[in-house]
């Protein structure tokens, strides 16, 4: 088992938030608790910040709202945040099955209450937070090889989509997020060692 560290236990939390906003809309306590996130110069800093500012111009009635037009609706401005229709313009496709496999190899498995194939946005970054900070145990081998398999080829362009939705304040400033922190991961996952 890996040592788990001040950056990696980091990097967990970045994904722990993503997972939570894109499996659910931020409750009252939960913008709160954003609406305070500390930034600094930093392009994460910075997106923190951001984050934090449209936390607070929104409430859990109106992120509810964005929430359900985006990822509940049917109308023009819903996303569909599978790794399926990034990849192979299809929901339930090879990208699906190729992660089922990947996940049957790290001996997890979707929980009979989650609805949502296992592709999707919010899901991912949940695995990502587990082995980022060590509750899902596995090498940084994996860690990487999910990453570059299943997150990386279509998730960037997933969050640049939420960042560009219309009609949506709170949730841009999610997609900005995710967006930077997936590129910041890519180039941390592509150097050597």
């Amino acid at each position: 088992m890996r040592i788990v560290d001040e950056f990696d236990l980091a990097r967990a939390q970045e994904y722990a938030l993503l997972a939570i906003l894109l499996t659910r809309s931020p409750d009252a306590h939960l913008l709160g608790r954003i609406s305070a996130l500390p930034g600094d110069a930093s392009p994460i800093g910075m997106a923190h910040i951001a984050l934090a500012e449209a936390a607070r111009r929104t409430d859990e009635q109106a992120a509810s709202g964005e929430f359900f037009v985006l990822f509940a609706g049917l109308g023009k401005g819903a996303l569909l945040p599978y790794a399926s229709h990034y990849l192979s313009e299809t929901l339930y496709g090879r990208p699906l099955a190729r992660l089922r496999e990947t996940l049957e190899d790290l001996s997890l498995e979707k929980a009979p209450e989650r609805t949502e194939p296992e592709d999707h946005a919010g899901f991912l970054c949940e695995i990502m937070a587990g082995l980022a900070g060590g509750s899902i145990p596995a090498s940084a081998d994996a860690e990487r090889a999910l990453f570059d398999r299943h997150v990386s080829p279509w998730m960037g362009r997933f969050f640049a989509d939420l960042e560009r939705a219309n009609s949506v304040d709170f949730y841009a400033a999610v997609g900005a997020l995710g967006r930077l922190f997936i590129d910041i991961e890519a180039e941390a996952f592509a150097l050597p060692g």
